[in-house]
């Protein structure tokens, strides 16, 4: 099952696409049922989503199956959305390969990390706002105010809120971390404007939907609006690696 997610659409691209004030954004509801690494899950929404929405079985029909995978490097995946946060895939690559390159070509545990001198990570290019954000993180981690690994058993609300108190992570970058890090899938990311301009595209609309339009389009998505997401993701490019943050 192919499709083309790669890290700079993710991190790297709709991110910027998406950067706003979160105050604006709606009100965060999910109603997750399952995981999206769950192939029986994934096929069951699959199937609804083709009964509930004759545009998106259109999507489906079209694009085939997706391989979904999920990375259990919920750190990682944090330190490095953080990292490509309003740069071009490229430049942010570069300067996550000189940040780990100050400690083996690893990243750093989180205690590493509040050990280093901040001339070392401007040097790397790591700007005093993210190296800022990077430390809230790793303060976060070390004191237990954040454990990564127990957001797996919190509901959708919840996990959003712990990720959202972290300096430098918006609704965007939780939503994203709901998706591809925790296979939750009922999440819906509305401010997400590329995601948008596949849907006025699928659907014919004469202009932009605007968010409020765009999660009454999405209502008979719930409760499996992450697959319909990466499929309108998917629509708008070419096949070449799977669904990957």
């Amino acid at each position: 099952m192919d499709i083309t997610i790669s890290r700079d659409k993710i991190v790297g691209g709709s991110a910027l696409n998406a950067r706003r004030k979160d105050a604006g954004s709606a009100p965060f509801r999910s109603t997750s049922v399952g995981s999206l690494a769950d192939p029986k899950i994934w096929k069951r929404g699959v199937r609804y989503l083709k009964r509930r929405d004759s545009v998106l079985a259109r999507i489906i029909g079209a694009t085939g199956p997706i391989r979904f995978e999920l990375d259990d490097d919920h750190y990682e995946a944090i330190v490095g959305s953080i990292v490509f946060q309003q740069l071009a895939g490229s430049a942010a690559r570069a300067i996550l390969n000189r940040f780990k390159g100050l400690y083996g070509g690893r990243l750093p545990s989180p205690s590493e990390y509040l050990s280093t001198d901040m001339d070392r990570l401007r040097k790397v290019g790591l700007s005093p706002q993210k190296i800022s954000y990077i430390r809230d993180l790793a303060e976060r981690l070390m004191d237990g105010r954040l454990d990564l690994e127990r957001l797996e058993g919190l509901s959708d609300e919840e996990a959003m809120r712990e990720l959202d108190a972290v300096r430098g992570i918006g609704r965007w970058t939780a939503e994203m971390f709901l998706i591809f890090k925790l296979g939750r899938t009922d999440v819906l990311p509305v401010d997400d404007l590329g995601l948008r301009k596949a849907a006025k595209r699928a659907y014919r609309l004469r202009k932009l939907p605007s968010r409020e339009r765009f999660e009454r389009l999405a209502m008979n998505w719930h409760p499996y609006s992450s697959i319909s997401t990466l499929y309108l993701w998917r629509s708008t490019e070419k096949p070449e690696a799977p669904a990957k943050w």
